[in-house]
């Protein structure tokens, strides 16, 4: 982490921030967490006449988060970013302390009538990281790095807290879920260069380790929500 804070501080051109930016979701010495096949929500939200609607879900270092949900059929835009803490200190090199309350997140924005919340949130429990892992995820430590849901509203709440009932008493995962849910958190976009990571740097080492394989299993277990194309933040 030192590296990538030291090269941003220094004002040190982007080629060399993207050589060490490894060490922004830390180490490579782990690989991707095994997909869970696991049941869809017993209890979705009640569709209603809106085309959009936002989500915001913390699960690990945001590149590989991101990178999934940019390719679901039904997301319209997942932007990398920070929920849980205030706006003082919703930059980069503050949350990488672990002491901010924030947690590295994405905001999902999508048309319910194309992918449901209760869907995107079989896809994040699923392929997107392990809700096992407390305060981690991997090879990165430290409750930025923790799982959560960020309820936008009660219905989003209730959702997701039936939902970690039902997969906790199914046995789906071998441990407990230890995916939090927080409510009424701002979320804010993360500096430029974390949106669209996977995207952009598919052969880096942590890219490559961690964040592709949740891609095929995107493909491989939600073939029907797949989309080869990327939503992306920026037009690059």
């Amino acid at each position: 982490m030192s590296l990538f804070r030291f090269s941003r501080l220094t004002g040190a051109p982007i080629a060399i921030v993207l050589l060490v930016a490894v060490s922004a979701c830390q180490r490579i010495g782990h690989s991707a967490e095994p997909a869970v096949a696991i049941p869809p929500p017993a209890v979705d939200e009640p569709l209603s006449a809106s085309t959009s609607e936002t989500a915001v879900f913390a699960g690990g270092c945001f590149w590989g988060v991101q990178g999934v949900f940019q390719h679901v059929k039904g997301v319209t835009k997942a932007v990398s970013g920070y929920a849980g803490g205030g706006s003082g200190n919703a930059h980069y090199q503050d949350v990488g302390s672990g002491r901010t309350g924030h947690a590295e997140s994405v905001q999902v924005t999508f048309d319910p009538h194309q992918v449901t919340y209760g869907q995107l949130l079989q896809i994040y429990f699923s392929v997107a990281h392990d809700p096992t892992q407390f305060n981690r995820q991997g090879p990165d430590v430290g409750p930025q790095y923790r799982s959560t849901v960020f309820a936008m509203n009660d219905a989003q709440k209730n959702v997701a807290a039936e939902y970690i009932a039902q997969l906790d008493k199914s046995g789906a995962f071998a441990r407990p879920i230890v995916t939090t849910i927080e409510t009424g958190k701002t979320f804010y976009p993360a500096e430029r260069y974390h949106q669209d990571y996977l995207t952009l740097n598919p052969s880096e080492p942590y890219i490559a380790i961690n964040d592709l394989p949740k891609l095929a299993n995107l493909e491989r277990l939600f073939p029907e929500r797949w989309r080869a194309q990327p939503v992306l933040v920026y037009a690059h």
